[in-house]
């Protein structure tokens, strides 16, 4: 019987557990470039030993243009390829493994984010309803979009595939494409969002294809191997409405998937809320990957859920995040079921060392 603290072989990789730092966005990479207080942060929760067997990093954009929140980083410049390298050799030289996560917000963003105060680009030229960001201003009303041309889609599949050829340079251990959270690439899957007459929309098959070109120009730039995904069946934040028929378009997600993937990661529910806010069978969306594909769960665990949801193989690994933030040490808290710091949610996004490089630690030093 497996155990969350057992090891994994993910394809090239073997991890010591099957704890996973998920993706937080923290807000502390100035003009998007990573910086030597993101190096600290992540080498803390890099040795398996006392954290993460994977870490998964925060969203970082793919281009100029994908950018949503102020001081998120970037894989697009020589720069930023430079400043991630120092955080991937940090991790590794812990023992630990990382994946970056790439991004493109698509509406979720602001003019004054983008280059030259363009408008954001989506799907659809309908604004995000509610929807927010955060800005120089602070949190602010996402700006109006407009929607991609057909034409224009071939180079932003490009900037996905330059991006992770980016990563890789950068010494990253592999890819996770996000493809969840109400951003770009699920703006063409839901037809609560895409209202495309297109090749890009209408019919499940239609708003499939963005997804299947991208994850085509990932794996074909880096290897299947290397190339994960992010999923959120149900999540309905970021001005995400349900689709009319999530089970059908996520089980046909998961069908179009290629074999040997690194993993597929699958938010359960709402992102930091109910995991059961609408009907759906995951283990059915699971049963239409290819066969072997590793799985991965988040949202809303603690320590039993997490153990019984691999012990029963209902998952192959479990991805934790606000825990991670206030706790380092979280994998020697969760194995040896020591209390676990409190969060300070004042400092969540933005900012300095306080609230993300000084959480007190419980693991005796090695």
């Amino acid at each position: 019987m497996n155990s969350l603290f057992s090891p994994l072989t993910l394809g090239p990789l073997t991890l010591a557990n099957r704890i996973v730092m998920a993706p937080l966005t923290r807000n502390r990479a100035p003009q998007g470039q990573p910086g030597d207080l993101m190096v600290e942060y992540y080498r803390q929760r890099a040795n398996p030993a006392t954290g993460a067997g994977l870490i998964i990093t925060e969203a970082s954009q793919i281009s100029p243009t994908g950018q949503g929140y102020l001081d998120t980083p970037g894989i697009h410049s020589a720069e930023q390829v430079a400043g991630w390298r120092k955080i991937t050799d940090a991790v590794h030289a812990e023992g630990g493994r990382i994946v970056i996560q790439l991004w493109h917000v698509g509406r979720i963003s602001h003019r004054s984010l983008l280059p030259g105060g363009a408008a954001p680009v989506s799907s659809t030229a309908r604004v995000a309803e509610g929807a927010m960001t955060f800005t120089a201003e602070g949190f602010v009303p996402t700006s109006a979009p407009r929607a991609l041309d057909t034409e224009e889609i071939p180079a932003l599949v490009d900037s996905y595939r330059q991006a992770a050829r980016h990563a890789i340079d950068a010494g990253f251990d592999g890819v996770e494409v996000h493809a969840a959270n109400g951003y770009l690439i699920e703006q063409f899957l839901r037809d609560s969002i895409n209202d495309r007459t297109d090749a890009y929309g209408g019919p499940i098959e239609h708003r499939l294809r963005l997804l299947r070109e991208v994850m085509d120009a990932v794996c074909g730039e880096i290897g299947v191997a290397r190339t994960a995904i992010r999923l959120s069946p149900v999540m309905q934040g970021n001005a995400a409405g349900l689709d009319s028929d999530p089970q059908a378009l996520f089980e046909a997600v998961a069908a179009a998937l290629p074999a040997g993937l690194l993993y597929v990661h699958v938010i359960e529910g709402q992102t930091g809320g109910p995991r059961d806010n609408a009907p759906f069978d995951y283990a059915a969306m699971r049963a239409r990957l290819p066969s072997g594909t590793p799985w991965m769960l988040n949202n809303g665990y603690d320590l039993d859920l997490a153990v019984r949801t691999v012990a029963d193989g209902q998952a192959d690994l479990v991805a934790f995040g606000r825990p991670f933030i206030a706790n380092p040490d979280l994998g020697w808290r969760l194995k040896h079921e020591k209390a676990l710091n409190e969060l300070d949610r004042a400092t969540l996004y933005g900012g300095g060392a306080t609230g993300y490089t000084d959480y007190p630690v419980a693991a005796p030093a090695r």
